[in-house]
């Protein structure tokens, strides 16, 4: 049974960082991309970012690009999300969520499992 746990999130101040983690289990880790995505209040899913299974290859939404950097650890069946610079509109629920594949893809149509989420509020 696939299990995806998020943690991590939390109140941060506007340029704050702060660490999401995802621990998986429940399938071969190492064989699927990976992603992270974001939901604001009262607005839809945003894909934010992917990684491939070897972890060489790293996507991000503009949004985020140059902010936030994803990573994974194989040895530990996890992914984390290192956000820097932090603004009031990254407040959201972030959710990791399992490539139906080893392709890190946009669209998040193509993930087949999805953790429950962790809140990240920026705000002074």
């Amino acid at each position: 049974q696939v299990q995806l746990l998020e943690s991590g999130g939390g109140l941060a101040q506007p340029g704050g960082s702060l660490r999401l983690s995802c621990a998986a289990s429940g399938f071969t880790f190492s064989s699927y991309a990976m992603g992270w995505a974001r939901q604001a209040p009262g607005q839809g899913i945003e894909w934010v970012s992917a990684i491939d299974r070897d972890g060489i290859g790293t996507y991000y939404a503009e949004s985020v690009k140059g902010r936030f950097t994803i990573s994974r650890d194989n040895a530990k069946n996890t992914i984390y999300l290192q956000m820097d610079g932090l603004k009031p509109e990254d407040t959201a629920l972030y959710h990791c969520a399992k490539s139906d594949s080893d392709k890190p893809y946009r669209q998040m149509t193509k993930y087949d499992y999805w953790g429950l989420g962790t809140q990240v509020t920026v705000s002074s």
